[in-house]
């Protein structure tokens, strides 16, 4: 497995890392010790970006990462986030950025992981309420106490991302990047590369509809998060189901899988970008892992852009509700 820098500050992660939400929530069925085995399986083919929330769950995520690295916690590059308040029983409360809690949030999710340092915290979505630079600067006391290596931003904008790295240096950008969501391409790139910021792309796979294995909106559990999603819902999946098998068309000349076509499509945009693709499965992790391996000539990109241009993915990533908490 091959390494790149997230940010100009020293942080070396994964070419690809593991996204460990669905082993949770959101996405169906849950088997907890099939989830650990791929954490550690993993690790052992060299993925060292290991990506969490204390949301997830929620609260469970963090446990269920901390058991699977606790005998390795020296082979894994630990990222997890705070911001996206939520109650035991799952319910939603809202997003807090306030200095009080962000430091109430890294106590609690340090216990959960069972660590004394996260190597890397983000803002999991920007407070519209409180000032970026109390919140940044809350997380910097957090680096300050050797409770946090580095910090993380999730789903701001240009503007947000430069207050908050004029308060202190961020490694990491994670936002939803793949070849049906491009928004990143306006100006957030341009931004972070600018400023020495590295890029991790979460939904590298777009929620899994970039594998080809979904074929029916009926594909998902009763309590699969994708039957609320816009882009799974009435003519919209059929309209991304073909953009899906134009994808799928390529992949096979190349004699790979939607999946790491989608993949490979990420890692050719620039060297400082990280996808995160979650996966609960060893098998799909190993699918994902060998998209690292293929190379896409120029010919190649310029096909994938003809089949899956800027903006032809049917309806927005996410429920309206959601839509309003990104890129703030």
């Amino acid at each position: 497995m091959k390494t790149r820098k997230l940010g100009d500050r020293g942080l070396v992660v994964s070419e690809l890392g593991l996204g460990c939400m669905g082993m949770s929530e959101f996405y169906g069925d849950r088997d907890e010790q099939e989830a650990i085995s791929t954490i550690h399986h993993a690790l052992d083919l060299g993925v060292t970006l290991l990506d969490t929330a204390d949301m997830y769950g929620p609260f469970t995520n963090e446990k269920l990462v901390g058991r699977a690295i606790k005998d390795r916690r020296d082979l894994v590059v630990l990222a997890t986030k705070f911001g996206n308040v939520r109650t035991e029983d799952g319910g939603w409360l809202g997003v807090s950025g306030k200095a009080e809690y962000v430091h109430q949030a890294c106590d609690a999710s340090l216990k959960r992981l069972g660590v004394d340092v996260i190597d890397l915290y983000y803002q999991h979505r920007v407070d519209p309420t409180v000032p970026i630079e109390e919140t940044i600067g809350a997380m910097a006391e957090l680096v300050q106490q050797g409770k946090v290596r580095y910090l993380g931003i999730s789903e701001a904008n240009p503007a947000t991302i430069r207050r908050a790295q004029a308060v202190h240096p961020i490694a990491a950008l994670q936002t939803e990047y793949s070849l049906w969501s491009r928004e990143p391409e306006d100006e957030i790139l341009d931004t972070v590369r600018e400023l020495g910021i590295g890029f991790v792309a979460y939904s590298p796979l777009g929620r899994g509809f970039l594998s080809g294995a979904i074929t029916s909106p009926d594909d998902f559990a009763p309590d699969d998060y994708r039957r609320m999603s816009p882009r799974f819902q009435g003519d919209n999946f059929y309209k991304n189901l073909e953009l899906v098998n134009q994808v799928k068309a390529i992949a096979a000349e190349k004699s790979a899988t939607p999946s790491q076509l989608a993949l490979a499509w990420l890692l050719a945009q620039g060297n400082d970008i990280v996808p995160i693709p979650g996966t609960k499965r060893r098998r799909y992790l190993e699918e994902n892992i060998a998209a690292t391996e293929i190379t896409l000539t120029p010919d190649d990109l310029r096909r994938i852009e003809e089949v899956a241009p800027k903006g032809s993915a049917a309806g927005e990533r996410y429920p309206e509700q959601h839509m309003s908490a990104v890129n703030l």
